[in-house]
């Protein structure tokens, strides 16, 4: 299932699985141990560590009466390291499609990385929802607080298109 916190309003949803021991049978939301998205990191590569930071980066861009995650750490970089993905965060990284339910009563925001991941699991009708494309690369859909985006990577979401994702989801937050 993944990395997080049970508890989550906020969740990334990624194809691949970190090559670490206990994450390929990983069955439940786990919350991250204090030092284990640095050990992810420094395990398995740069690819992993652009993928943490994008995430903090983006809670950093997000407006913080909306989404106070941001009020816990000083910086992007601290909330990485201390609370990103961890037990009272509310975040989390899902290694499955989503379970979409918008009877939730506490409102959660779904973000899929990477236009490729939504379209297979469109094509496996394991994502069934309607989807409003905006562009290439941006897709919404706003009952369910989802968003397709591109792969979290500084070239492929760049700074100010973290800036846009960001506007996505507070626009959803508006309309709730």
């Amino acid at each position: 299932m993944g990395l997080g916190c049970p508890d989550f309003s906020l969740a990334a949803y990624i194809e691949h699985r970190p090559g670490m021991p206990g994450m390929a049978c990983l069955d439940q939301l786990q919350p991250a141990a204090s030092g284990e998205i640095q050990a992810i990191g420094q395990a398995c590569g740069n690819g992993w560590r652009k993928v943490f930071n994008v995430y903090a980066k983006l809670i950093y861009a997000l407006d913080s009466k909306v989404f106070p995650h941001s009020t816990n750490a000083p910086s992007w970089q601290s909330f990485r390291d201390e609370f990103l993905l961890q037990q009272s965060s509310q975040t989390a990284l899902l290694f499955n499609p989503p379970i979409l339910d918008a009877s939730d009563t506490a409102p959660r925001y779904h973000i899929m990385m990477g236009r490729t991941y939504a379209k297979k699991l469109i094509h496996e009708e394991k994502l069934t929802v309607p989807l409003i494309w905006l562009d290439n690369e941006f897709a919404i859909n706003r009952e369910h607080r989802l968003v397709i985006c591109p792969y979290f990577d500084y070239r492929q979401l760049s700074n100010s298109k973290i800036e846009r994702l960001a506007n996505i989801l507070a626009g959803f937050s508006c309309h709730t």
